[in-house]
C-alpha cells in the first residue's frame, strides 16, 4: 500500500519525496502570505470594526491572481518554478475550458 507521499508523487509526476515536501511548503507559504495580507489591507481601507461583508467577498475574489503570482514566486524561491508554472497552466485551462494538449 502506497503512503500519501507516494500518491502525491504519482499524481504530481514528481521524482522524489523531497520534491513533494518542497511543493507542500510552497502551498503553505503562499496560503499564509495571502491570509496575512487580508487584515492589514482591509483595515487600511475600512475601520477594523466596520469591514463590510461585501469587501471581504470582493477581497477573496480579487486575491486569486495575487495568489497565483505568489505561488510562482515561492515556487521559484524553492526551486519548483517549472512544476508551478505547469500547475498554473492546467488550472487556468480548467477555468477557461481549454483542452490540454495530450503530447
Amino acid at each position: 500500500m502506497a503512503n500519501w507521499t507516494d500518491k502525491l508523487k504519482e499524481r504530481w509526476k514528481v521524482k522524489n519525496t523531497f520534491q513533494v515536501v518542497l511543493i507542500l511548503i510552497v502551498f503553505a507559504c503562499t496560503g499564509t502570505t495571502v491570509a496575512l495580507l487580508a487584515r492589514p489591507l482591509l483595515q487600511s481601507i475600512f475601520t477594523p470594526e466596520a469591514v463590510p461583508i461585501w469587501a471581504k467577498v470582493l477581497y477573496y475574489i480579487l486575491i486569486l491572481p495575487v495568489y497565483n503570482i505568489f505561488l510562482l514566486l515561492y515556487g521559484a524561491i524553492f526551486g519548483q518554478f517549472q512544476f508551478f508554472w505547469n500547475f498554473e497552466k492546467r488550472f487556468f485551462n480548467r477555468i477557461f475550458g481549454r483542452k490540454q494538449d495530450q503530447g
